[in-house]
Order: structure tokens, then C-alpha cells, then sequence
């Protein structure tokens, strides 16, 4: 007779169910993932909608969207998967068009929202706690680790210098364009009273400002850094504060002399009058 699925449960806050998962079937110790229904106001306008997303923490940093999917494949088809650092209102994000710019890698343990086509999955998943430790690196869908992981992720760090100027130059374009258009725009509403009776004025002297080109900068951050030269070596030691002072009292005592001796001389001269 076959041995009984051996079923793990695991204890969870009120409000929560827990999912017994394992990274591959040598590994004993099972790790908890713990659900629950996502609550979310009617037409928040969020990407998770409320009764077909499940809310999971305790998501290990192995654990890829495209694991979750196929581990709540079960339970009925899964529209999106979305993985974030820490739990938030789920708005809707601006779509990700650059493949080497603001691409942030979130380290650690996450949160994940599964969303399914029907509410019925949410209810199917939180039902899985029932079922045995469910498997996140299969034979059949393998997490690389190790010098595996790492010799993907440095592949996946090599950039193509092609592909990385051609985005630059299609954003440069779209930047160009952008600014081309608003400065028309302004052209346009130059003078012209707004709904209130308002005129916007700009001001444009005869003299403008300085151009904001590599070589300007980097000629005022060449005598900033002089400036600051200047500043800190002067009676940067000891010595030099001594120096200095020496000399200020040594030109002190050389005034007063000439000064005495001009006295003198007009006293001699009878052309001193003191008052």
C-alpha cells in the first residue's frame, strides 16, 4: 500500500493562509508562504483587482513571477503575476520601454499579487494549504542557482552597445521633439490673455545666460576647484599660520618705523600739527 501524501501545514496570522512550498524535492524543510484575498475599494483603478487577486507574503528572493505562475497554475488560469519589495496601493504603472535604464532589482524576501481570470482561483489557492509542499525548481522548470545563476546574470549585464545607442538616440529624438513642441506652444500663448485675463511674460534680456554647453561647465567647476584650492591651503600647517603672522608683524613694525620717521621730518620741517 501506497504511503499517504504527507500533508504540511504551516501556522499563519489571522486573516492568512499558509502554503507549504520547497525549492526541489531533496530539500526537507519546507518554507511558508502565506495568502489571503486582496481588499481593494471598488474602482480604486489599481492592476489588482479585488476577488481575483491573491495577496502572498513571505516570497523568497528565488522565487520568479514565472514560478508563482505555474505554482497557482493549478488552481485556474493566472492573468499577471507582479512581485514588489514591500506591499502597495497597486497603481497602475507606467509601461517599461527601456531595456538598460531604471531597471530596479529588488533583493530578499517580497510580496507578490497573483492575479487570476476568475475569482474562483483565489479560493482554489487558498485551498492548496490542504495539499502537500508544492515545488518551486522542478525537473522540467529548473531555478538556477550557484555558478549557473551567476554565469546568466553576468551574460545578462554585458550590454550591446548597438542596441543601448539606438535607444539612446530614439530617446534623444523624442526628448528633442518634446521641447520643440513646448517652446511653440509658448510661442504661441506669448501675449496672449489667459481665460482669468492674465498674461504670461517671459523674461529675455539683452544679454542671456550662460550657455549650458560640456565646455562652460567645465570651465566653472575649473575655477570653483581653484577657489577652493586657494581656500584650503592657505594656512593649511601649522608652520604657515606662524609664517604668516610673523610676517604680518614684521610689516606692522616696518609701517611704524616709516611712520616715526615722517613724524620727524615734520617736526624738522615745522609742518606738524597734531590737532
Amino acid at each position: 500500500m501506497a504511503a499517504a501524501k504527507e500533508r504540511v501545514v504551516g501556522a499563519a496570522p489571522p486573516g492568512y493562509t499558509a502554503l507549504a512550498v520547497k525549492f526541489g524535492e531533496r530539500q526537507r524543510s519546507p518554507h511558508c508562504l502565506l495568502v489571503k484575498e486582496h481588499q481593494v475599494r471598488e474602482g480604486a483603478g489599481t492592476t489588482h483587482p479585488p476577488r481575483r487577486t491573491l495577496f502572498v507574503l513571505n516570497v523568497p528572493p528565488y522565487c520568479s513571477p514565472d514560478s508563482l505562475s505555474r505554482l497557482f497554475a493549478r488552481c485556474g488560469c493566472v492573468q499577471s503575476v507582479d512581485i514588489c519589495e514591500k506591499p502597495g496601493p497597486g497603481e497602475k504603472k507606467e509601461k517599461v520601454t527601456s531595456k538598460f535604464f531604471n531597471r530596479k532589482t529588488v533583493t530578499g524576501f517580497q510580496v507578490a499579487y497573483v492575479v487570476f481570470r476568475k475569482p474562483a482561483g483565489v479560493q482554489a489557492a487558498k485551498a492548496l494549504s490542504q495539499e502537500g509542499a508544492l515545488l518551486i525548481s522542478t525537473e522540467s522548470h529548473p531555478v538556477k542557482t550557484g555558478i549557473s545563476k551567476w554565469i546568466a546574470s553576468y551574460a545578462a549585464s554585458v550590454v550591446d552597445q548597438e542596441e543601448l545607442k539606438a535607444e539612446v538616440d530614439a530617446y534623444m529624438q523624442d526628448y528633442d521633439k518634446k521641447i520643440a513642441e513646448e517652446e511653440a506652444k509658448a510661442a504661441e500663448e506669448e501675449g496672449v490673455p489667459d481665460e482669468e485675463g492674465w498674461v504670461k511674460v517671459t523674461r529675455k534680456g539683452r544679454k542671456p545666460g550662460l550657455p549650458r554647453t560640456e565646455a562652460a561647465n567645465l570651465r566653472v567647476l575649473e575655477r570653483e576647484k581653484q577657489k577652493r584650492a586657494r581656500k584650503e591651503l592657505l594656512n593649511f600647517y601649522a608652520w604657515q599660520h606662524r609664517e604668516t603672522k610673523r610676517e604680518h608683524i614684521a610689516q606692522l613694525r616696518k609701517k611704524f618705523e616709516e611712520d616715526k620717521q615722517r613724524i620727524a621730518l615734520m617736526r624738522a620741517q615745522r609742518k606738524f600739527r597734531p590737532y
